[in-house]
């Protein structure tokens, strides 16, 4: 029985470079080259969502929905199949050191999603043309 666990610690080995980051754990996603901005992709339902947090926004966001007793103002979420981004309340973030910093210039693609990086911030949409662009000074939906 001992031969038969070492052979299955083998090949988990040799076969997790080939499974998705989230299977192997590992959050789905990435962080913005200053580290003000996080995404990460999660499974839903009927489909995926796509989650960003801002760690500093220099402008004042809309007021808090009455029905919101969390954070508000700094969280924006998307799914695949969402005529609408929002601007979500929220518990918890997304922000994770461990997401891989996505340079300037260069996409993000998964999910349904498209993600691109630039100095003046992260934009990011679904197939369907809704997404956010989100910077320190301007968070826009559509």
């Amino acid at each position: 029985m001992p031969a038969m666990k070492w052979l299955c610690a083998i090949a988990v080995m040799l076969l997790a470079p080939l499974l998705p980051a989230a299977a192997q754990g590992q959050p789905d996603g990435f962080r913005s080259p200053s580290g003000n901005i996080y995404c990460q992709a999660f499974k839903l339902d009927d489909g995926t969502g796509l989650r960003c947090d801002i760690r500093q926004v220099a402008n004042k966001p809309p007021p808090k929905p009455k029905d919101c007793d969390l954070d508000w103002g700094r969280a924006f979420e998307l799914s695949d199949k969402a005529k609408r981004a929002a601007r979500i309340c929220h518990g918890d973030t997304v922000m994770n050191d461990a997401l891989p910093p996505l340079a300037y210039g260069a996409s993000w693609r998964r999910h349904g999603f498209t993600c691109a990086s630039e100095q003046s911030g992260v934009t990011c949409g679904n197939t369907k043309g809704n997404g956010f662009e989100l910077s320190r000074g301007k968070q826009s939906l559509f």
